[in-house]
């Protein structure tokens, strides 16, 4: 008696491609769901990092010109050589570029501050992109 040779099985049928990917398409789904809301917050704690970058910078700043940059002058001081008085007496570059904010927004400076009388005010926008509203993350303490 001849036996017939036993077929291999060399590929996936439709049904289990399918399944696959419905599987997979789950996954993707969960993990979106999960994580969707902590971006914000992340991007909160990102500004909150830069914001303290910054202020180190500043720091700096001040220890070699005696004041911070005034509000004309701003951040970009930290760049290029200011050329409104009072002029920097020992200044050198801090920076190459400005951080940005987590939406890709600069950040905003003001000396003397508003909300820290004697020293100065660095926030971003926040999401809405639009200073002195709700959502701004800055250098002084949160409101509840």
């Amino acid at each position: 008696m001849k036996r017939s040779p036993l077929r291999i099985r060399s590929a996936f049928t439709l049904l289990e491609i399918m399944l696959v990917v419905l599987i997979i398409g789950l996954l993707i789904g969960m993990a979106v769901k999960f994580t969707a809301g902590h971006l914000g917050e992340a991007k909160d704690v990102a500004a909150r990092g830069h914001i303290e970058n910054y202020k180190t910078i500043l720091l700096l700043y001040e220890g070699a010109n005696g004041r911070p940059p005034t509000t004309e002058q701003g951040l970009k001081a930290l760049i290029s050589k200011p050329e409104t008085e009072p002029r920097p007496r020992n200044w050198r570059q801090l920076l190459d570029t400005p951080i940005l904010d987590p939406w890709q927004q600069d950040y905003y400076y003001e000396y003397p501050g508003k909300h820290n009388q004697g020293g100065f005010d660095l926030y971003s926008a926040g999401p809405d992109g639009k200073p002195a509203t709700g959502d701004d993350i800055g250098n002084w303490p949160r409101q509840p």
